[in-house]
């Protein structure tokens, strides 16, 4: 009725058989399927709908995960309902398309095809979302392994959000740090790995790196055989920019931090895990300055966990 109307396909980029049977002119059956999307995730495109396809689509999109988290994400600060990523993936197809020509002047429409979300999805969707929409950096920096220098490396990173911070200890020289930084943009992230390099920082951009942002993330820790007289304190405190500074610059330079460990969930309260170096006859000085500092915190020097994995 309207040939002038173009219709455009989408399917995951790990997921795409009819992609590959348009490509071939043939169906094709692919060697491994992705999953995330499960609706669409299928080896082989059905005779009938390639037919149909050949006839009537005029192109193919490809997305991935990050692209189908973002969509999923669009449509829930419209409408405050959550599509399951094969719902989603048309719009993700839209924007891909949108960004990739620069179209203006026309009318778009994407199908949105359906909510059968799992719940335990829907953190890994939320974080993917915030790197994909570059809202968040994650990097891998470089900080000397001496008193004070945790501190310092907060001061140079300012009143930016924090979204992820953790360390161990385990060198006498240099520690790696793996951290998470609330953007507006990839201008505002560039600015930033610019004043960290000219404060002689080595810092990685891992905001691209799927290992870092599936795995390593969750992974940064384990045992250090070269930490002496380690306290490991759980810890609440206002969720708000400049908190971690604050909390490092009251907390005092007397004492080295060997484990830190904060996440940021969207609560009121930020929580974190921080290990530190403390003498037994400095342990009352130590509880007096947490004290003052009036945040909740629990002693976990006997946490099975703790005991377990990092200690």
């Amino acid at each position: 009725m309207r040939p002038e109307v173009r219709i455009i396909g989408v399917e995951p980029d790990d997921a795409g058989c009819l992609y590959a049977a348009l490509q071939a002119d043939e169906r094709v059956v692919l060697d491994q399927v992705g999953i995330f999307a499960d609706g669409v995730a299928v080896k082989q495109v059905g005779q009938e709908p390639f037919e149909l396809a050949k006839e009537y689509v005029d192109e193919m999109i490809l997305v991935n995960t990050d692209e189908i988290c973002a969509a999923i994400k669009d449509i829930f600060e419209a409408t405050r309902v959550t599509m399951e990523p094969a719902g989603a993936l048309a719009l993700a197809g839209l924007k891909n398309y949108v960004n990739r020509t620069g179209v203006t002047g026309q009318t778009l429409v994407s199908i949105a095809s359906g909510a059968n979300m799992n719940f335990e999805r829907l953190q890994h969707i939320a974080e993917r979302t915030e790197v994909s929409e570059q809202r968040e950096a994650l990097m891998a920096v470089t900080i000397p392994e001496t008193p004070g220098s945790f501190r310092t490396f907060c001061h140079t990173l300012g009143l930016h959000t924090l979204t992820e911070f953790n360390y161990r200890y385990a060198h006498h020289k240099d520690a790696q740090i793996f951290v998470g930084v609330r953007m507006d943009g990839p201008d505002e992230k560039q600015k930033l790995l610019e004043k960290l390099q000219e404060r002689e920082y080595p810092v990685c951009d891992l905001s691209d790196n799927e290992i870092a942002k599936t795995h390593v993330r969750h992974m940064v820790g384990g045992h250090s055989s070269c930490v002496l007289n380690e306290r490991v304190y759980r810890l609440e405190f206002p969720e708000r920019p400049g908190a971690l500074l604050h909390f490092l610059t009251e907390l005092g330079k007397e004492w080295n931090i060997s484990l830190f460990h904060y996440r940021n969930h969207g609560a009121a309260y930020g929580r974190v895990l921080m290990g530190i170096q403390v003498a037994d006859s400095e342990i009352e000085i130590l509880h007096e300055r947490l004290d003052h500092l009036k945040y909740n915190y629990w002693t976990e020097d006997d946490n099975i966990a703790y005991r377990l994995f990092l200690n």
